[in-house]
């Protein structure tokens, strides 16, 4: 997916994104350990803008605590000066808590409720927002959304967001869908890249990739995991996505995720790469990595695996494409 490398070795970074912390020394040292530690050559820059529940039909992009349009570009830069590829990744939040999946109005407007146009609107200007940042600062990658299963239905709406992102973002255009979701969105054909987020159970892996296979062969797309991750914590490899479910602290835990998830997907040539969940602005102390029972692999055992790996699927993706 890029002249070097067509691996996507990637690492989400910044989340949620919050103002003040995505510049000076600590987000500057976060960035650098992240592509140190990893040797990634992608990362996806995440951000989260607010709107105040599920039914509302305003996103409030540019208020607190999203960052900065400065943070944005100051991250984005940074990123560039290490290396790496850059996703700029827009995301909708709901203020109260509920997840953004279940953001959802009636299929057919009725007077005096919520309408899917109105939130549309309101969602096409945050996302056309960050699009032309992404063109400004050279993004080689945009993603236009993020686990909005319940939106996935608006195919007209979708298409017509991202022919407008188009008029002004010149790079390549992905749409990051949820785990489980990849069947069931009709208009892959619309963006360049199919993304989904890979936090399946880890003895399911072999059996979703033959499920996802079928979506790739389809559409005839790209793809790679946009999201995929496990908390370093006791369980969590049975449920990855659950980042609230209780448990003790466990570096095996999210080593043992991390080889599964790589073997299996070592064997699927039409697996592009990963984008990581995820690796904050502001670090906790290195040598506090045995405690955190969070998805960063900082210090961690699985910080090494994925080291390796990346760097093993680059080397080979660079070899490949001087080849051809």
């Amino acid at each position: 997916m890029t002249s070097k490398s067509a691996y996507i070795g990637g690492m989400t970074w910044g989340w949620t994104g919050v103002r003040g912390t995505w510049t000076g020394e600590q987000a500057d040292r976060s960035m650098e350990l992240m592509a140190e530690r990893l040797q990634v050559n992608w990362t996806a820059i995440a951000l989260g803008a607010l709107q105040d529940h599920a039914h509302a039909t305003e996103i409030k992009f540019r208020e607190e605590p999203t960052v900065t349009d400065d943070e944005v570009r100051y991250a984005i830069d940074k990123a560039k000066d290490l290396g790496l590829n850059v996703c700029l990744k827009p995301v909708v939040n709901c203020a109260d808590g509920t997840w953004r999946a279940h953001i959802n109005f009636f299929d057919l407007d009725v007077p005096c409720e919520p309408k899917w146009s109105d939130w549309f609107a309101s969602y096409t200007e945050f996302i056309l927002h960050y699009a032309r940042i992404a063109e400004a600062t050279g993004c080689e990658m945009f993603c236009v959304g993020c686990e909005m299963v319940q939106t996935d239905r608006r195919e007209h709406e979708w298409r017509e967001l991202i022919a407008q992102v188009r008029t002004v973002y010149s790079g390549i255009v992905t749409y990051n869908c949820d785990k489980y979701q990849e069947g069931q969105v009709n208009w892959w054909d619309a963006v360049d890249v199919i993304s989904s987020s890979g936090y399946y159970p880890i003895a399911d892996w072999e059996e979703q990739l033959d499920r996802i296979e079928k979506v790739v062969t389809k559409f005839d797309k790209p793809f790679f995991f946009m999201e995929a991750g496990c908390p370093s914590r006791e369980g969590s490899q049975h449920i990855p996505n659950d980042w609230g479910l209780p448990g003790a602290p466990s570096e095996e835990v999210q080593h043992k995720f991390y080889e599964a998830m790589f073997s299996s997907s070592d064997k699927r040539d039409w697996v592009g790469g990963f984008m990581l969940w995820d690796w904050p602005a502001r670090l906790y102390e290195e040598s506090a990595a045995a405690a955190n029972d969070d998805y960063c692999m900082f210090g961690k055992k699985a910080e090494q695996t994925v080291r390796e790996y990346y760097t093993a699927k680059i080397e080979q993706s660079s070899k490949e494409a001087a080849a051809k």
